[in-house]
């Protein structure tokens, strides 16, 4: 019998999809996408993306087509519940996080409070 557990985290098909295409266009299957949160942005805290090589002790990975999703523990504990996801719209293109723990968020989207 197995369990499935619940992941704090969802990563969504559509950024799935882009991180996959940014990886096969940049030939190199190591990289995943690092999603983190830092101080600073104009509502308090601002959400980055990077590419990383690397998986650090402690760090969440979730896995979706075949790519993976990578959260340091500090990050985590501000984006629990959220959806890291994709759009594609008039504002442009960008990776988002979805996050019912933020209070307020401001106009750019990356900056929020709890």
């Amino acid at each position: 019998m197995s369990v499935e557990v619940a992941m704090p985290i969802e990563f969504s098909d559509a950024a799935a999809g882009k991180v996959k295409t940014l990886i096969a266009e940049e030939e190199n299957p190591a990289l995943k996408l690092r999603v983190y949160v830092t101080g600073g942005g104009c509502s308090g805290f601002q959400y980055g993306f990077t590419f990383d090589e690397k998986v650090n002790d402690g760090d969440m990975t979730i896995e979706n087509q075949t790519v993976t999703l990578v959260i340091d523990p500090m990050s985590l504990q501000y984006l629990v519940g959220g959806i890291v996801d994709y759009t594609e719209g008039l504002e442009g293109s960008r990776f988002f996080v979805n996050n019912p723990n933020a209070s307020t968020t401001c106009g750019c989207g990356s900056s929020f409070s709890v």
